[in-house]
């Protein structure tokens, strides 16, 4: 905007992009915010698998639809224009932007966990949550998942790894390491997994090859990023127990258990080693700096911590061993719901390049609610 108003302060162009300023401003408990980028995409999609979990899809069908046409609508249709791979752009077609389609940034995990949800609602009557999202935007979505995955099987967030990690040293700044050179995260490997496993269930003769090839390498990243003590690193979340849930929901998805694997077993060990004595987990942002499990200041709880931990235990099948910690959890989660069915915000949740926190409005509602809903469905409650 700024480049387009010296050029020309009275261009259509600077006018188009004057009329976008409020999508960038919110009101936030403490005031106004001018927020850096956006997660309509990234928040309607995990909303949809939270409400999904819940078994409410006749209730709640006005929501879902809404949610249905929005991500549909906001799929990427087009490449960029000219020759973009001259500029080494990685192809855009089918894939999702975090936020709205008018971003240009289509990134693996968005594309993975909208793909996700499209074909979860699909499995309900188009009469309560809408038509079903055409087979050639899928395999479209699918085209783009699997170009991203990198040689060594990890996926990337936004384009290939393109050059070497010495390249990181040319960095300048303190406060963004690994800014420099793309990396791959367990995160993005896992949505790419979940969503491709997902996608074969529905669609068993396309590029099986492919898909299953992908799976196994993506798979074999996954193992071979778990640390020492069982967890897993999740970059764009604070941050063990993202990366930890986000890694066992891949290992399940791929047919392991918490009978046949280690790397689960292991991992379920580090997570209860971390709940608190509420029956929570509390994460600081400080785990992303220290490269160490932090507990928040006073070792209290957080709600999309204690969730994200739920999920993973719930998954690994954590019930079936020993109950309890999911039961104090879980009473934990609805002791902390407000009168409205709110659930307060508490600590940021999010991150980018370890030191730069991102507050998920959405989050504090998403996670606990699907993590109830879990575990009322595997914990046989009422």
């Amino acid at each position: 905007m700024l480049s387009c108003s010296v050029r020309a302060p009275k261009s259509k162009s600077f006018e188009e992009h004057l009329a976008r300023v409020p999508d960038f401003l919110w009101i936030g408990e403490d005031g106004m915010k001018v927020r850096a980028c956006s997660s309509e995409s990234w928040d309607a999609a995990f909303a949809v698998q939270a409400i999904l979990a819940c078994d409410v899809a006749k209730e709640k069908w006005n929501t879902l639809r809404k949610a249905h046409d929005f991500l549909k609508a906001s799929q990427i249709l087009d490449n960029p224009t000219g020759d973009f791979g001259a500029y080494y752009h990685h192809f855009f077609k089918g894939g999702w932007n975090m936020g709205t389609v008018d971003e240009g940034c289509p990134i693996s995990d968005c594309t993975a966990e909208a793909l996700k949800a499209l074909i979860l609602l699909a499995r309900n009557p188009p009469e309560l949550v809408g038509d079903p999202a055409s087979t050639e935007s899928m395999y479209e979505a699918v085209n783009f998942i699997l170009s991203l995955q990198n040689p060594n099987g990890g996926y990337s967030m936004s384009e290939l790894q393109r050059t070497y990690s010495w390249i990181e040293a040319l960095n300048m700044t303190d406060m963004f390491p690994g800014t420099t050179v793309e990396s791959q995260y367990v995160e993005c490997t896992s949505s790419a997994i979940q969503a491709l496993l997902l996608f074969h269930e529905k669609y068993p003769l396309h590029r099986v090859d492919d898909i299953r090839n992908c799976v196994n390498r993506a798979i074999n990243y996954v193992q071979k990023t778990q640390n020492d003590d069982g967890s897993w690193f999740g970059f764009w979340g604070v941050c063990y127990t993202y990366g930890t849930w986000f890694a066992i929901e891949a290992l399940i998805a791929a047919g392991e258990s918490y009978g046949t694997s280690g790397a689960i077993r292991k991992a379920c060990a580090f997570l209860l080693s971390k709940q608190l004595k509420d029956g929570g987990w509390g994460e600081s942002y400080l785990s992303c700096i220290r490269k160490e499990y932090t507990n928040l200041d006073g070792n209290k709880s957080n709600l999309v911590n204690t969730a994200w931990a739920m999920l993973a235990l719930l998954k690994a099948g954590q019930v079936e061993i020993n109950p309890t910690p999911l039961h104090r959890a879980a009473s934990l989660l609805v002791d902390m719901q407000l009168d409205n069915g709110d659930f307060p915000q508490q600590e940021m949740t999010g991150s980018f390049f370890n030191s730069g926190l991102l507050n998920y409005m959405a989050y504090r509602n998403i996670f606990p609610i699907w993590a109830l809903a879990e575990y009322k469905k595997r914990a046989r409650i009422s």
